[in-house]
């Protein structure tokens, strides 16, 4: 369903991390359909160049980064923001799932969790944060989850990541205000994704269904993740800041 103007981001520039796949690669899509310019990153060279590939318009490029270290990260940033000037957005959405249960997380499965999502937002926070890199009044949308906020068996280390991601949001946010910049965060439910796939197969098929109807509207879709990213990184949204906005199909209510 077509719901932008092709013209409501000519102009702009997007970075847009995990952007090879799901949620991210929709979310690229959606903001080139608008007629904005993305960098889509990602660790997968050859799908990144296949995501570009597929936007529509011109300008648009990929830049491989691991998002692991936060330093690294930060250095990245500074030298993309450099070489393609001050961005009018950037959505973190990379990361990776866990399935494990406690007794048997190490510090290896945190670091490769807490890596993706939080350390790297942590390394574009500073870099954001610094001038040059992302125009005043511009807008950081991270990735989050409701896994943040709801328990469930086997997830402790990524809940952890996005109760982080969410917590972030909220200081980021007080921090950048005088630039006029928001940053919020986007609480997703379960998404039909090759991530979502990989946590669901090989189980319980009585036990996915029971979990798919804990979501009063179902399993959503990618481009439910991208028109909500593409709102919040619009001009719409201008009075909208250190929010963590639920797009769950009602998995919170229950």
């Amino acid at each position: 369903m077509k719901i932008f103007d092709a013209k409501s981001l000519e102009g702009k520039t997007y970075l847009v991390t995990g952007g090879s796949s799901g949620i991210g690669m929709a979310t690229a899509r959606l903001l080139a359909e608008c007629g904005a310019r993305v960098i889509v990153a990602g660790q997968n060279q050859q799908r990144l160049q296949d995501c570009v590939a597929g936007l529509v318009g011109l300008g648009h490029k990929f830049s491989a980064c691991t998002f692991e270290n936060a330093d690294q990260v930060f250095d990245w940033m500074k030298t993309l923001s450099e070489e393609e000037g001050p961005l009018d957005g950037v959505f973190h959405c990379a990361g990776i799932e866990l399935i494990r249960p406690i007794r048997l997380t190490k510090q290896e499965h945190l670091t490769d969790v807490l890596g993706s999502s939080l350390f790297a937002a942590f390394g574009l926070a500073r870099a954001l944060s610094q001038k040059n890199v992302i125009v005043d009044g511009g807008s950081i949308v991270l990735m989050s989850s409701v896994a943040g906020s709801a328990g469930q068996v086997g997830l402790s280390a990524y809940s952890a990541a996005k109760a982080s991601i969410d917590g972030l949001v909220r200081s980021f946010a007080c921090e950048l205000a005088p630039r006029k910049i928001r940053v919020n965060s986007l609480v997703a439910g379960a998404i039909k994704t090759a991530m979502h796939d990989r946590l669901t197969q090989g189980g319980n098929p009585d036990a996915t269904i029971r979990y798919e109807q804990m979501h009063l509207l179902g399993f959503g879709e990618v481009d439910d993740i991208a028109q909500c990213a593409v709102y919040l990184l619009g001009p719409a949204s201008r009075w909208i800041t250190g929010t963590s906005l639920v797009v769950d199909g009602g998995y919170m209510v229950r």
